[in-house]
């Protein structure tokens, strides 16, 4: 079965999870810089099946689009573009950021561990791709 891949796209990094080959588990898969996002699911597309890619959608607490919704458009209107065959879903990425940084601390992590925005962008895709499976 191909897998389920979640982006946390942000103007600096973005955050990438992709689902075990049974679409059960969510796990991180990296952190990269937001430019390469494009190049680097080129990649990851020619060598693993992929169905759907889901990408977060950012809101504020009334449901109104936030600040980054526009840099977050620009980038789905060129993954569509580059993509057109790869089904997308938009998901609320509200709260997931910190959620990420709680897990973070539930899991014994240091304070200097915890300043890793990378890591935290990487736990955020991670929990928006397994809330969407519990959904599912």
């Amino acid at each position: 079965m191909p897998r389920i891949l979640a982006i946390d796209y942000g103007q600096k990094r973005t955050g990438i999870a992709i689902t075990d080959e049974m679409q059960i588990i969510a796990s991180g898969l990296t952190t990269i810089e937001s430019p390469t996002a494009i190049d680097f699911l080129r990649a990851y597309f020619s060598k693993e099946k992929v169905e759907k890619v889901l990408i977060g959608e950012p809101k504020q607490m009334n449901g109104e689009p936030s600040e980054s919704t526009e840099i977050i458009e620009k980038f789905v209107t060129k993954f569509k573009n580059v993509f057109p065959e790869m089904a997308i879903e938009r998901v609320d990425e509200r709260f997931t950021s910190k959620m990420a940084f709680q897990t973070m601390i539930d899991s014994g992590l240091k304070k200097q561990q915890r300043k890793n925005k990378a890591l935290i962008d990487e736990i955020s895709a991670t929990i928006m791709l397994q809330d969407y499976l519990n959904r599912k």
